[in-house]
């Protein structure tokens, strides 16, 4: 099965690629690398001038910002680290400008936010400009909006933000670029550690630690890739990921890095949209009849089955579905705000009709706006 996910990224019409802040700037960060962007630069212009179209996801707009506000590490708090980004955008754009334009390519920027693709209106308008980007022979460079982005809604690295792009421009394949060539059963070094050559399910990796916060200018670390894959898994798109000095490898479908093979029964668009785009504004909590009937016979939510209500949200908001034990079962778009719901909790759509009024025989999530996690 390996073979043939190496072959789809190799054979790959669109694809996506993410690089990681550690991956373009000095060892001790705080300096754009202009030699290894201008490498990275080289191997994807060579994929484009082929004919594929390549989405560049692209971390290092903090990282670049370091040097020239006289930082000596990636700031902590959320003002310097957006005033790094404010600066260290211009400089990393400008680079790929002038390494891209050199093999004739144009480039063009693309900050998203997280309610750029989680909240649906905004999705589609996302989609619509890398579409128009793409027929344009543009490369997007895009990257999330540090600059105005809140520690409360933010990606934080833009792993999970490719995955989502790559589901967004329907691409053949994603590869993620970062400073470990592949990964490992255990920390690289570490005596016994092997490769892991392909992953199938996310589900192998349960025995694999893949913890790990990232490198000192970046902020993801292996967990936030194999997440980001595990989304591309769902989405049927594969993954590869490796070091940058080995993109060339990895495009051309080498035994390089990890693949991370697509799912056999890819989720659809508006599913995998609920399910990995949009951040809970709360959670319902419901009873065992409920999750039967969610989980087994693919019911919409009713208030009969709801036991309790925690956050702040609105109608149409993206809720988690808790379960009696405390697992998250689903999420969903919610047709109640969290101040209604409670006084609704255990009662029949008919009884809430004839003792509120009809506009109140409704779900409380219905089955089409709900996706099983």
């Amino acid at each position: 099965m390996s073979p043939g996910a190496r072959r789809a990224v190799a054979g790959a019409k669109r694809l996506v690629v993410k690089v990681g802040s550690s991956s373009l700037t000095s060892a001790v960060g705080g300096e754009l690398d202009v030699a290894r962007l201008t490498a990275l630069v080289n191997a994807l212009s060579a994929r484009r001038s082929e004919g594929t179209q390549v989405v560049l996801v692209s971390s290092g707009a903090i990282a670049s910002g370091i040097g020239p506000l006289g930082m000596s590490t990636r700031p902590r708090d959320l003002a310097r680290q957006q005033a790094a980004a404010s600066v260290g955008q211009g400089v990393l754009l400008s680079a790929y400008d002038s390494a891209f334009g050199r093999h004739g390519h144009t480039v063009g920027q693309v900050l998203l936010t997280v309610d750029d693709v989680t909240r649906r209106t905004h999705y589609t308008n996302a989609r619509r400009t890398l579409d128009s980007l793409l027929g344009y022979d543009v490369v997007p460079i895009v990257n999330e909006n540090d600059t105005v982005a809140t520690d409360e809604i933010r990606f934080g690295d833009n792993d999970r933000l490719a995955a989502l792009v790559a589901q967004l421009v329907h691409a053949d394949a994603l590869v993620l670029l970062t400073d470990v060539d592949a990964l490992y059963t255990a920390s690289p070094g570490t005596p016994g550690a092997e490769r892991v050559a392909v992953v199938a399910e996310p589900g192998e990796l349960a025995d694999i630690s893949i913890g790990g916060t990232g490198s000192a200018v970046g902020s993801g670390g292996m967990t936030t890739k194999v997440e980001a894959a595990t989304i591309a898994h769902a989405a049927g798109i594969p993954t590869v990921l490796t070091s940058a000095d080995q993109v060339t490898a990895a495009m051309a479908g080498e035994d390089v890095g990890t693949v991370f093979l697509p799912s056999t029964h890819p989720r659809g668009s508006r599913a995998l949209w609920l399910a990995h785009a949009t951040t809970p504004r709360g959670a319902v909590q419901i009873d065992a009849g409920a999750v039967t009937a969610l989980r087994d016979r693919g019911r919409s939510l009713l208030p009969a089955g709801v036991t309790g209500v925690t956050g702040s949200f609105v109608d149409g908001d993206p809720v988690d579905v808790v379960g009696p034990d405390g697992s998250v079962l689903a999420r969903g778009l919610v047709n109640y705000t969290s101040g209604e719901l409670p006084h609704l909790m255990g009662r029949s759509t008919k009884d809430l009709a004839t003792q509120i009024g009809p506009q109140y025989e409704r779900e409380v999530i219905h089955r089409d706006h709900l996706a099983l996690l």
